[in-house]
């Protein structure tokens, strides 16, 4: 919607109009704009796992190879003198020769341990060829499939040659022996690791390359060609999965410095925190050269001085490592395998220190640079604390201060919290935190951050797990510490879903994803007695813990039988039956989900369990009339369920109902015309090309009857079938009914919409009777009528559920004439019924079922299959009697036999119609509302919702909203002070699409919409612009009768109202989105469409959220529409149709004209025998109109067809003033703020009468037509708070009137 430039720029708009907005808007509750109204109903979109690594790994053997040759320099380095010496800082002048090799070589052993002390060391020192291949093939033979790690120190042999090989010895020492890299690579195998510290080192690593790739085509050469002689020899292993790390590009030589040691390489990789706090040492002037190595404490313990320097140095690398490298290669270099994340981590120092001595080391794969990261800063800051503390520790034995680096990166972490918007970087401290939760002292604070981190929605899930948080938390779960358990319960909640009853719902969702198809899961939470805990928890005052207790339950007993029994005991389904009638519909909707996997379960079936599921079908049934779809689309799963596990009672049922109805005709409705009704009787001559509707694409455009949704104390059918019932069999079947459900395959369907809804008005069961036991009778068949009932629903998803269920039964039940065997995998038909009657074990076998796909999973949204044959109407089944009717096969069948199973004495024939039937019921049939409402832990719940938020768009286009309504009240209200005299200025004329049936102005803005009778078209009365047009989804023998705007003030919603007691409502109507149903549901459900009668008549009360209904019934409904649920019906006390409602809040009172004059005030407080505390009965003829008043001592107005008004206070018996206008009336309004009304005449005008009686206007011609007449009257209405009167007349013209052109 636009803002009127001069709305904006007015200067009216002041603190007065603040004011008023906030008392009349801001407190008035929103209708219809909950999650489950405005988000589809559907998990979170799944993304990729990649934190998840499916191939972790070990390095579980290491090859020490040392080619030092102590004392002896190769040819080919000339080295400095002084020059670097040590060697895992040892001197090897300051021992013998042999003894100076050893020691180095068991240096360099513990070195390593430190990082991976389980794995398998093997030292080769000053090797031979033999001596290398010997150690390399044991150590790949004992690792099999894990990694095996290569060390090779070179410096005492020549450098590597460009031909790919590095030296070693012969066995006198007298020779340099090449090794190539190419055996190398064959006695390693893979997955392996080799470190390089030698000159030119990074000739190795590009020989390594050349090498594997030379590998790879040998074998494929080998796989395409079997007789090449490669094919021949043993298949070379894949060098893929290898990693190198090498001290120094190809060109470079290694650094001499003799303040250096000469293996700074292996130093850095192996010794990080020795070598860092050397290179460090130099530039703090106060220590002196030998403090920094007598740092004290262990590596592995973070409270001493050494410990906290390792810690913060993991932590930096990691975060460098995490903001720098992609994400897969990330995983797999520092998430994989232990040993290989640590050499990753001190590779980066080492690339920063050797990088300072013009020397690069080499990667592969390649990592980018990491040198001139902004974290190094904090390091060296960390490390000159340290080095700043030494000398007062050794000296004069100080207490060692703590370092602030984890405090200050947490805080660095919260600032980017608080400060920063959505869209940016990640947070470069999140690897830290991870850190910092190792930490006793931090911890508590490091989970607070990370919880408001996750709270930010799954994208930071998923980062957060990419750094490695699910093994830390899973560890910290363990914990016994009280005041970090809501914390955790919160992150893991946010990790599997991608106050303490918060607390509590949080738990429930984990158990709730432990026990999700997951047998493991529901035998430990059995074990963990979770049944009784969760039913202790179903009256919890908390709607979002009873939700998910629920949801629990319908998991934990789903396909898993001894978990269903423990619910037995407990009785746990009588106690589920509370939730049924629950407030909150998503706490309903999870009550039918889990009796409906309590009654799914496909274990053979006793009389005790027949008897509990026909106990829970029937509580399920009352919800029929449920006014919430999630909760009705769950109860046809529920009811699918149960039709699964009881398939040949249903296919009986189903064959009885169809065999019914073919022989059943049911009378035409009459067309005579009376006064009341205005239905036209011919289509308009243009009708333009509808809108598609979103959420309606499978509108049902020609339907039948929908006397839905009686009550289940009323299941019977109704058994006169008079007048009033229209008969769908005089509807021709070349019409569109062939696009029932309005997808492809909708002409597959066996049972087509017109079939079911004859089937629903079918009033003989006697053949029933004799077939089956009462019982039987008394459960099945009504459960099918309820699927019946459902397969008419008027919100789509509903009845396309229903219609798959029952069409899924009625294909069984007429495909085959010869019961035939079911594949057993995956087979819908595991149980056989029990009876509690002996007659129940003669079960008529209707018809049989080809073997079932394994596809079946995916079963509901497959088409449905064509019958074999199709001899008859596309609206008959191909169902062919035998034996007089009968259903083709009678035999008796044991207990424990399974759905369709060869009869007794049935032989097997094999080609039996085995293909072509896709099953359409699946086992695993759901709504998607277990993962929808995942989605609540997946989303930020700490986050201030957009529309508390003052600054966010949504509150500022509310609080627009609210100037704009405030200016038109204020402005309304000082013309209709001023009095009107004349009410006939046409400022709008155009031809509607259809005959205008009831007319509603918006009151805010410059729409209107006009319903024929079964769309609506939205005009701009103000521009004169047609907005929209589209389909209101109601039977094609339906008609509107009622429309209201809910939420007018601001995110308005259309409500229509239908003859057959529909409701439905709309959004995205008049602006140029396609519309879309919210919602709809039976808002009366004992109505019958008919052509005499005054439909269905509603008033909406937005300060309440109420919504009343009534019309061709004898009662009044009151739907509470933020519980989605009726809350009071009021018996009207007549025997004729309600024909207007008006009520006001403040009073709580409602007034009801009634078709036989009489006017009925209703006080909704009391009683349903007392609530009726006043009758008029002055009218002699139908009430056109009842309005009430909305002032405090408002008056009752009422108009009859005689054109009478009345005046009635509501306290006192008779009228109190009494008006008489033109006879005849067909229309009638009131305006609730100027004291008009104005009466439509079939003789073709308009009266509009001020509140002493006078005439003010008389419109009998239209402007501008060379004085055409008017149409006769079908509508009117007054603008809520403009003296504006929109008219709709039978000639298809709508028309609006106002005081003066210059209005608006």
């Amino acid at each position: 919607m636009k803002m009127d430039s001069d709305l904006l720029h007015s200067p009216a708009v002041g603190l007065a109009d603040e004011e008023e907005a906030d008392m009349n808007d801001w407190k008035l509750p929103l209708a219809f704009m909950k999650k489950r109204h405005l988000e589809k109903i559907e998990g979170s979109k799944a993304l990729a796992q990649s934190w998840r690594m499916k191939d972790r790994m070990k390095t579980v053997s290491v090859a020490l190879v040392l080619c030092l040759n102590v004392g002896v320099d190769p040819p080919d380095v000339v080295k400095t003198s002084p020059c670097a010496r040590l060697e895992c800082w040892i001197d090897p002048l300051s021992m013998s020769p042999q003894k100076a090799l050893e020691t180095i070589g068991a240096n360099l052993q513990k070195q390593y341990e430190n990082w991976q002390p389980r794995a398998r060391y093997k030292q080769s020192l000053d090797p031979t060829v033999d001596e290398v291949k010997k150690l390399c093939t044991s150590l790949r033979r004992n690792a099999k499939e894990e990694r095996v790690l290569f060390h090779y120190n070179g410096h005492g042999v020549p450098r590597p040659t460009v031909n790919g090989e590095i030296w070693v010895f012969n066995k006198n020492y007298t020779q340099y022996i090449p090794l190539s890299i190419y055996d190398l690579q064959t006695w390693m195998g893979s997955p392996s690791i080799f470190v390089y510290d030698c000159s030119n080192a990074g000739i190795i690593v590009k020989s390594f390359k050349q090498f594997a790739v030379q590998r790879e085509q040998e074998l494929e050469v080998a796989a395409i060609n079997p007789s090449h002689p490669l094919a021949q020899m043993p298949l070379p292993p894949s060098m893929k999965n290898c990693i190198q790390l090498a001290a120094c590009e190809a060109s470079e030589l290694l650094p001499m410095n003799p303040d250096l040691p000469a293996d700074l390489f292996t130093s850095c990789l192996t010794t990080p925190i020795k070598i860092a706090l050397r290179c460090a040492a130099d530039t703090v002037p106060s220590v002196l050269c030998c403090v920094w190595c007598r740092i004290p404490g262990r590596l592995n313990d973070r409270r001493t001085p050494l410990g906290e320097l390792n810690w913060i140095f993991t932590a930096i690398t990691d975060t460098i490592a995490w903001n720098v490298l992609p994400r897969d290669l990330f995983q797999k270099l520092f998430r994989q395998d232990l040993l290989v994340a640590s050499l990753f981590r001190n590779f980066l120092l080492a690339e920063r220190i050797m990088r300072s001595y013009n020397c690069t080391p080499v990667s592969s794969p390649r990592l980018p640079p990491t040198y001139m990261h902004a974290m190094w800063q904090a390091w060296d800051l960390a490390v000159d604390i340290c080095l700043s503390q030494l000398p007062t520790i050794i000296e004069e034995g100080t207490a060692f201060r703590h370092s602030p680096f984890f405090a200050e990166q947490l805080t660095a972490f919260q600032v980017w919290l608080t400060m920063g918007v959505e869209n940016r970087n990640p947070p470069e401290q999140l690897p830290i935190v991870l850190q910092v939760l190792l930490s006793q002292v931090h911890r508590l604070r490091a989970l607070d951050l990370l919880g408001r981190f996750l709270d930010l929605g799954p994208w930071a899930v998923s980062l957060a797990l990419s750094v490695g948080i699910f093994p830390y938390v899973l560890k910290l779960l363990q914990s016994s510490a009280r005041e970090l358990r809501p914390l955790l319960v919160f992150i893991w909640a946010k990790i599997l879903a991608v106050d303490s009853a918060e607390h509590r719902t949080m738990a429930v969702f984990i158990l709730a994803v432990i026990v999700n198809s997951y047998n493991t899961g529901q035998e430990a939470c059995l074990q963990g007695n979770l049944i009784a805990n969760c039913l202790e928890q179903l009256s919890d005052p908390h709607p979002l813990l009873r939700q998910w207790v629920a949801i629990c339950l319908g998991r934990i007993w789903q396909n898993f039988d001894p978990a269903r029994w423990c619910g037995v005991r407990d009785s746990a389904h009588e106690k589920l039956y509370t939730l049924l009638s629950d407030p909150i519909p998503e706490v309903r909707c999870a009550a039918v989900f889990a009796l409906g996997t309590f009654v799914g379960n496909s274990a053979e079936r006793t009389d005790h369990s027949t008897t509990i599921d026909h106990n829970v079908a029937m509580m399920l049934a009352q919800l029929i009339n449920d006014g919430s779809p999630v909760v009705r689309k769950e109860l046809v799963v529920a009811l699918s369920h149960l039709v699964v596990q009881y398939e040949s009672n249903f296919c009986t049922v189903a064959l009885q109902f169809i065999e019914e109805e073919k022989n059943y005709t049911v009378p035409s409705p009459a067309n005579t015309a009376e006064p009341g009704n205005l239905t036209p009787v011919r289509d308009s001559p243009a009708i333009p090309r509808l809108r598609s509707v979103n959420s309606y694409t499978n509108i049902r455009a020609a339907t039948t009857a929908r006397n839905l949704n009686k009550s289940l104390q009323n299941l019977n059918l109704n058994e006169e079938g008079g007048p009033a019932a229209f008969s769908p069999g005089n509807l021709s079947t070349s019409s569109s009914a062939s696009s029932t459900l309005g997808s492809p395959d909708n002409d597959e369907y066996i049972l087509s919409f017109e079939t079911i809804d004859k089937m629903r008005r079918v009033s003989s069961y006697s053949s029933l009777n004799s077939l089956i036991g009462v019982s039987f009778n008394s459960v099945y068949t009504q459960i099918w009528r309820v699927l019946l009932h459902l397969a008419a629903d008027p919100f789509p998803e509903v009845s396309d559920l229903a219609m798959k269920v029952l069409n899924s039964i009625a294909y069984k039940a007429t495909m085959n004439a010869r019961p035939q065997r079911i594949l057993d995998s995956g087979s819908l038909t595991q149980s056989a019924p029990a009876s509690p009657t002996s007659k129940g074990t003669h079960i008529q076998q209707a018809g049989g079922s080809p073997p079932m796909p394994s596809t079946s999973s995916s079963s509901l949204t497959n088409e449905v299959p064509k019958p074999p044959t199709r001899e008859q109407p596309a609206t008959r089944p191909p169902y062919t009697p035998t034996l007089g009717g009968q259903a083709p096969h009678s035999h008796q069948f044991t207990r424990t036999r399974k759905m369709f199973d060869k009869g007794p004495e049935q032989a097997a024939e094999d080609g039996d119609e085995a293909g072509g039937h896709r099953n359409y019921i699946s086992p695993a049939l759901q709504t998607g509302l277990c993962d929808w409402s995942a989605k609540y832990f997946a989303q930020p719940v700490m986050k201030i919702p957009e529309e508390h938020d003052l600054e966010s768009q949504v509150r500022m286009e509310r609080q627009w909203r609210f100037l704009r309504n405030a200016r038109v009240r204020r402005q309304s209200r000082s013309i209709t002070q001023r009095g009107i005299s004349r009410l006939d200025d046409q400022i709008f004329i155009n031809r509607n699409p259809g005959v205008p049936s009831v007319v509603k102005f918006h009151p805010f803005n410059t729409c209107i919409a006009v319903a024929d009778k079964d769309s609506i078209c939205f005009w701009d009365w103000e521009k004169g612009e047609r907005l929209d047009y589209f389909y209101n989804g109601n039977p094609r023998y339906t008609r509107i009768t009622a429309m209201e705007y809910l939420n007018g003030h601001d995110c308005s919603l259309l409500l229509t109202a239908t003859d057959d007691g529909a409701l439905r409502i709309w959004k995205n109507f008049a602006d140029q989105k396609n519309p879309e149903m919210v919602t709809a549901w039976q808002g009366l459900s004992d109505m019958l469409p008919t052509t005499r009668g005054a439909g269905m008549v509603v008033d909406w009360e937005q300060e309440t959220g109420l919504l009343m209904t009534s019309g061709d019934v004898r009662v009044i409904r009151i739907w509470d529409t933020d519980r989605e649920m009726k809350v009071q019906d009021i018996p009207t006390g007549a025997d004729s149709c309600v024909t207007s409602l008006s009520c006001d809040s403040q009073r709580s009172l409602i007034v009801a004209g009634l078709g036989d004059g009489s006017v009925r005030v209703f006080d909704r407080r009391m009683g349903p025998n007392e609530c009726r505390v006043m009758t008029y009965r002055e009218h002699g003829a139908w009430v056109v109109k009842a309005h009430l008043q909305k002032e405090t001592d408002g008056q009752i107005i009422s108009v009859s067809v005689n054109g009478d008004v009345r005046f009635f206070e509501p306290r006192t018996p008779d009228s109190i003033n009494v008006l008489q206008t033109v006879k005849g009336l067909t229309a009638l309004d009131i305006h609730p703020q100027a004291n008009l009304f104005a009466c439509g005449s079939m003789n073709q005008f308009i009266a509009v009468y001020n509140a002493n009686g006078d005439v003010i206007s008389n419109i009998k011609y239209y402007d501008g037509f060379m004085g055409q007449r008017i149409g006769a009257i079908s509508c009117l209405a007054f603008h809520p708070y403009w003296p504006h009167l929109a008219v709709g007349s039978n000639d298809y013209y709508m028309s609006i009137y106002s005081a003066e052109k210059r209005l608006r």
